[in-house]
């Protein structure tokens, strides 16, 4: 197997904007895909697990990181490649946005723990992926999330044959 890079993902980004990377956290209920969204800390809208790059760590570990520390999910990322991207405002203080670019993983939830860093200071919940594609805010998570509601049978055929292969 080929050994991922932790550039092998980086795009350049223009000055000033940020790069962060997600887990979009999924599974198969009743032959439908669900998202598993959670909550952020200061607003309580509905987001995806996400963060800051983590020295020494490649993309996806960071975003499987990030699941279990806002989620407490346990999972296989998808480290082929991103799902997608989209871009944020990420508000430190409302007169300073640092622009984001995100890298979003998939990563098929295994379990989920009830005792995980971050369960005191967010919710979690699952939907299926067109009703997540309604919760959340930013216009190209949106997109993400309504395309993988109808390709989401390829999602987990491609899921599944990596498992076996």
């Amino acid at each position: 197997m080929k050994q991922t890079t932790p550039d092998q993902f980086s795009i350049p980004l223009p000055e000033g904007v940020s790069s962060q990377n997600a887990a979009l956290c999924w599974r198969m209920h009743r032959h439908r895909v669900q998202v598993l969204l959670i909550t952020s800390r200061d607003t309580g809208r509905w987001i995806v697990p996400k963060g800051w790059p983590i020295s020494g760590k490649t993309p996806f570990e960071t975003a499987a990181i990030e699941a279990w520390e806002e989620a407490g999910v346990q999972g296989a990322v998808d480290a082929s490649a991103p799902l997608g991207f989209y871009s944020y405002d990420k508000l430190r203080t409302p007169k300073d946005p640092i622009p984001c670019h995100v890298s979003v993983f998939a990563l098929r939830v295994a379990s989920l723990a009830d005792k995980f860093p971050e369960r005191k200071q967010r919710r979690r919940k699952w939907f299926d992926a067109q009703k997540a594609a309604l919760k959340v805010m930013e216009p190209e998570l949106r997109r993400l999330l309504a395309q993988l509601a109808v390709a989401g049978p390829k999602l987990v055929c491609t899921a599944e044959r990596k498992k076996r292969a």
